[in-house]
């Protein structure tokens, strides 16, 4: 090259250089001074900065996410993107598929995060997540209709062993009445009707369960069915004898019901599993979920990157290897497991390390997702770089973080780009 043509791409150059030097030489080497001064920045402080990166519990518990983060979610990831980039190469709405586990990527971390702040939140009628984990756990164990229920005044029941019990024994032909108060009407099942005083039988005991709210002198009767009240619709009865379960019985629509004659002497008792709370769900982001959930959001949104970047790789393995491999005998797992997964390794990795460099710098997700009370247990390296410099006004700390992050991301970054030269030279 000549003097000239030196001269005219150093030109050419320039813009890209002097960009560079000012947007990631000079604020690299701006961290890395700072990392070794006191907060005010007057002060030399050594490595009491590194130092504080492990004795600070709040930066041990991010770093102790972060290796969580790093291990889960790029191998999460790349897994499912692989078994949809092979799933959909079988199916002939393959494209469209794609597309759809493509699209997250198009939304960014902030609405990613709000959409999932909301999918997580505890109160099932909101979060579906708890909707239907909710569904799912009350499919094969019901919640009680009255978990507020209780005695009223001048009630012929005591509490027992979260429960409750007659006080007295009951005979055959009595006709018991078993009022309650504390279930709201919006609250009772949707079954229940007016309640209805039981009529006597001689050859058994009667009885009605029902809401006995009382409204004032001459607007109701206490301890007797009114027009306006409902039957404790579903409540289930038992009738105790010396401590044995002698006889069961549940409550009508109104409220009425009838145990036999072996009852005769026993105390009525209404089991605890007719108040027990009903099923609220997990608690997707208390202390020992929120990591997982927030994972599982990120997957969410990568999944479709990692398969896009596989199908391409996919595209290009010769059909010829993967006929041989059946014509051989191989089954379908056999060809999968020992030719496509090893001709699809390069590829593999390379998402996999993008993916790792990738929830090395995860902020928005944490930052967004989870609550203040369950932040501190999410915690990641990039979040408490944000808290030290900006909310604790502790820059030399938030140097120093963000110094370590780049030297967890530089072996990560080199074993990428020693790959993709061995791939160019191939």
């Amino acid at each position: 090259m000549t003097g000239t043509r030196r001269t005219v791409a150093a030109l050419f150059l320039l813009p890209a250089l002097v960009l560079l030097g000012a947007l990631v030489v000079y604020p690299i080497g701006y961290s890395i001074i700072r990392s070794f001064y006191n907060a005010s920045g007057d002060g030399f402080a050594g490595v009491d900065n590194y130092e504080a990166l492990f004795t600070d519990d709040g930066i041990r518990t991010a770093l102790k996410n972060n290796i969580i983060w790093v291990v889960f979610a790029p191998t999460v990831s790349t897994a499912l993107g692989l078994i949809f980039a092979v799933l959909t190469e079988r199916v002939s709405w393959g494209t469209a598929f794609k597309l759809v586990v493509f699209m997250p990527m198009a939304i960014s971390m902030l609405a990613a995060g709000i959409i999932f702040r909301l999918v997580y939140d505890q109160d099932p009628d909101k979060g579906v997540a708890n909707a239907v984990w909710v569904g799912v756990h009350d499919t094969f164990a019901q919640s009680s209709a009255f978990p507020k229920a209780h005695p009223g005044r001048e009630s012929p029941l005591v509490a027992r062993d979260g429960g409750f019990i007659t006080k007295a024994p009951v005979h055959t032909g009595q006709v018991v009445a078993l009022p309650l108060v504390g279930v709201a009407p919006d609250q009772m099942p949707d079954g229940a009707k007016k309640a209805a005083a039981a009529k006597p039988d001689p050859a058994g005991i009667t009885g009605t369960t029902w809401q006995d709210f009382t409204r004032g002198k001459g607007v109701g009767r206490l301890g007797a069915p009114d027009p306006t009240e409902l039957g404790y619709s579903g409540m289930k009865i038992e009738a105790v004898l010396d401590g044995k379960v002698v006889a069961t019985t549940k409550a009508a629509s109104d409220g009425t019901f009838t145990l036999p004659a072996k009852a005769d002497g026993a105390l009525l008792r209404l089991p605890a599993g007719n108040f027990k709370e009903p099923y609220n769900g997990v608690e997707w982001l208390g202390p020992s979920l929120v990591t997982p959930a927030i994972i599982g959001s990120y997957v969410w949104m990568w999944a479709g990157f990692a398969m896009v970047l596989i199908a391409a790789g996919l595209a290009g393995i010769p059909r010829e290897l993967l006929e041989a491999a059946r014509v051989d005998g191989a089954n379908e797992w056999q060809v999968f497991r020992r030719v496509t997964v090893p001709l699809l390794a390069p590829v593999l990795a390379v998402v996999a390390v993008t993916l790792m460099i990738n929830v090395l710098k995860v902020f928005d997700l944490v930052f967004i997702i989870a609550p203040g009370s369950s932040q501190d247990d999410a915690n990641v390296l990039a979040l408490e770089l944000y808290r030290k410099g900006f909310a604790e006004d502790q820059p030399g700390i938030a140097s120093a973080i963000a110094v370590f992050l780049l030297l967890l991301v530089i072996p990560v970054m080199a074993f990428n780009i020693r790959r993709l030269r061995r791939e160019v030279r191939r």
